[in-house]
């Protein structure tokens, strides 16, 4: 009995997220490794910095990489209105560089180094963002 509610629920979840996302694709991964890695690289920031984890701050930085998500369901719904393969693609790609960019500044809360270019870089997309 308790195989087949495991089973049940895996085919309900996997039947939700092909319709949500379509195919599973390697950028997808990617991006969702992305938000655990910026998730858990600011949790460890905050407490080497000695901040504290605050349960308000951790909900919204939950909830803006869920907003994030159902922004990727909408393109490839458009995606799939509109007979392309473009818009969850370039949807991804946009948070996917946020996300980046959040690692790396987490990487350098930590005290890891960053080389001097990386840092420009990130000057350079942070300000290039905010023009949006």
């Amino acid at each position: 009995m308790n195989q087949i509610n495991f089973n049940m629920i895996s085919a309900v979840f996997g039947t939700m997220l092909t319709y949500a996302f379509g195919g599973w694709n390697e950028l997808m991964s990617l991006f969702l490794m992305a938000i655990l890695i910026d998730y858990l690289t600011g949790i460890a920031a905050s407490m080497k910095e000695q901040r504290g984890l605050n349960s308000q701050v951790g909900f919204w930085g939950l909830a803006r990489k869920g907003l994030m998500l159902l922004v990727i369901m909408l393109a490839h719904r458009m995606d799939l209105l509109f007979d392309t393969e473009l818009m969850m693609t370039a949807a991804i790609y946009f948070y996917l560089a946020n996300e980046l960019i959040s690692i790396t500044e987490n990487y350098g809360r930590l005290g890891l180094p960053l080389p001097s270019f990386l840092k420009q870089m990130i000057q350079i997309l942070r300000s290039k963002g905010e023009g949006l």
